[in-house]
């Protein structure tokens, strides 16, 4: 397989086995550029999915609406279809900062607009309208992460250097998402929920900002321009190459395995996905106001969430991504289905709350760089923003169109029973639909040790 990550055969390889080796190569430009980046591309999900959803729950939607409107996030799961539009074509104007770098500054664009002009709407005015605008905001958010995923896998010349820049990207976006989940609930309750996702959308000049520090990669940047000179888009050659290299050539490579990988994929992170859209109103029922879920969420979450990346990055390097991606696989339901305890315990325990917070930030950290380090050694250069968005579409899709339907289950849930026992049952459902990827992890480390033993013997 020719991945977009080689080794240079002169160039000596950091060996970052350590914490002590991950926070010193923090220091290093790229990586902190990663980390900006992972920042840029955290903002836009949660203010179009579950911190969405409290707004909604406060402007007094009921739950079958609040989840049906986080099919928005379905765009994440499209991201395929465009993708290859975004790896062999240039911008116009911006393509003189690189087809990467001119990409992701178009994406950052869109998404701060369109976040100010949700901030300027609100639900209560127009309601389709603001819909709308979610759904644009979630396009261009999706848009950003097809490039900003091809841009951190080809930047990196080793596997190791592709570990760390994986962590720094989703340190980064934890960040985000919990800057989207914490600091903008503290802002609206004293400032209203407008002026908060005007803030938000400022910060997306942190991205902007990092990008135009970047370098675009000229190694694959190469490959793929020889690409489009041989076959231009446009050329019934280069639009098959466009559309179908990238499976064609995943194919050839894993074989019909390969179904495997993209059905695992597809059902890790199933149980979170099937959460979102009521975590919020959930919290808005049990009876924490926004800032008891904002200030939670920014101290016991933050270190929670920092300390499952490290985690997950620093086993990923020493374990390797087969044995991290099993543990990362049984942490989540956990993680998960201990918010029935929260439910069943009905009024407001903050220590249980702190507690269960914890364990669930933890596990997603764990889980999320675990699976990215696993999906990003798949790709092969020339391919890699397209093949990657197949990998990621096949991660959201399912548990993106089916989260719509959560609302309605607890709805469902609650005849004959209270609003809180229908909670628990959903945690406890969702969690347990997460068994299955467990499974299909065990299944790949097995096909991955026997591959391995066998090029050993043949050796």
């Amino acid at each position: 397989m020719t991945t977009a990550v080689q080794a240079e055969p002169n160039k000596p390889r950091a060996k970052l086995h350590d914490m002590g080796a991950v926070i010193k190569a923090l220091r290093r430009p790229r990586v902190l550029i990663m980390l900006m980046l992972g920042f840029s591309s955290g903002i836009p999900f949660m203010l179009t999915a579950n911190t969405l959803g409290f707004w909604l729950r406060d402007a007094g939607l009921k739950l079958g609406a609040i989840s049906a409107l986080s099919w928005v996030g379905l765009a994440y799961s499209l991201k395929f279809l465009w993708a290859p539009v975004v790896d062999r074509a240039d911008l116009p104007f911006l393509g003189r900062l690189g087809r990467r770098r001119g990409w992701i500054v178009a994406a950052q664009v869109l998404v701060g607009a369109g976040l100010l002009a949700m901030a300027l709407t609100g639900p209560q005015r127009n309601i389709l309208a603001f819909a709308g605008l979610a759904l644009l905001v979630a396009f261009a958010s999706a848009t950003q992460d097809i490039v900003l995923d091809a841009w951190r896998i080809e930047m990196a010349e080793t596997a190791e250097e592709l570990g760390l820049l994986t962590a720094a990207y989703q340190l980064g976006y934890r960040i985000a998402l919990l800057a989207t989940v914490s600091w903008v609930l503290i802002l609206a309750q004293f400032a209203g929920w407008n002026l908060s996702y005007g803030v938000m959308a400022a910060c997306m000049l942190v991205g902007v900002a990092a990008i135009l520090m970047a370098q675009e990669p000229a190694r694959a940047d190469a490959v793929m321009h020889a690409k489009s000179d041989a076959a231009p888009l446009w050329t019934p050659r280069g639009f098959f190459d466009a559309v179908a290299g990238p499976f064609v050539e995943f194919f050839k490579t894993h074989r019909l395995f390969g179904l495997v990988m993209l059905l695992t994929i597809t059902l890790y992170h199933l149980s979170d996905y099937l959460r979102g859209p009521i975590v919020n109103p959930f919290y808005h029922d049990v009876g924490y106001s926004k800032v008891v879920v904002g200030l939670m969420r920014t101290s016991v979450g933050l270190w929670a969430s920092v300390a499952g990346v490290a985690a997950g990055g620093l086993c990923s390097l020493r374990i390797g991504f087969f044995k991290t991606l099993i543990i990362g696989a049984v942490l989540q339901p956990i993680g998960i289905g201990a918010f029935a305890l929260v439910a069943l315990r009905g009024a407001p325990d903050l220590p249980l709350f702190a507690a269960v917070n914890a364990m669930d930030d933890f596990a997603i950290g764990f889980s999320g760089v675990a699976l990215v380090a696993y999906m990003s050694s798949l790709t092969n250069l020339g391919y890699v923003a397209s093949q990657y968005a197949v990998m990621s579409s096949a991660l959201a899709w399912t548990g993106k169109t089916l989260k719509g339907f959560s609302g309605f289950v607890i709805e469902a849930l609650q005849q004959g029973r209270d609003l809180m026992h229908a909670y628990a049952l959903f945690y406890l459902g969702v969690a347990a639909l997460g068994l299955p990827a467990v499974a299909l992890c065990f299944v790949l480390a097995h096909v991955a040790q026997t591959r391995a033993a066998k090029v050993a013997a043949q050796a």
